[in-house]
């Protein structure tokens, strides 16, 4: 009987390879997603330095320019925070989407793998039936042959 062979082998290494391309869309998004938070979270201790030194001036002899232009950098932070926090959310949105493409795109290949599954047991049981039958045509030569010695007898 002739070798296994599954019609859509092509379409099965093509789900593999856009799956791949979905990993690796998944993990770029992921490690853009770590790099803005850890942007955002060094931009919340320089926010917390300079309203700790704020506090320091306050509390100290007294220089209105440097309170004033502490009180200005702690108002810069805090909107550069806020456009960060913008940014991790907006690669927030990107990375769930890749997630979802990564799920869709191991969903069509699994279903790939079980067609190609089901056409090889299907090729298992025919190979089987076949062997079935010529065994079942060996034996019935073999009977036959046996059958007509004794009738020569």
């Amino acid at each position: 009987m002739k070798k296994f062979r599954y019609r859509m082998e092509n379409i099965l290494q093509i789900k593999i390879k856009l799956e791949d391309q979905a990993k690796n869309a998944y993990s770029v998004a992921r490690a853009r997603l770590t790099r803005e938070e850890e942007k955002l979270e060094k931009l919340e201790q320089q926010k917390n330095y300079y309203e700790d030194y704020l506090r320091d001036l306050r509390s100290s002899k007294l220089n209105i320019l440097e309170i004033c232009n502490c009180e200005k950098a702690i108002d810069i932070m805090k909107i550069k925070i806020d456009g960060q926090k913008l940014v991790v959310e907006e690669a927030n949105k990107r990375l769930e989407a890749a997630r979802i493409k990564l799920q869709e795109a191991m969903a069509e290949r699994k279903t790939q793998e079980k067609l190609k599954e089901k056409a090889f047991e299907a090729y298992m049981l025919e190979f089987e039936a076949e062997e079935q039958k010529e065994a079942d045509e060996l034996n019935s030569f073999r009977f036959s042959n046996i059958a007509l010695g004794e009738e020569d007898k």
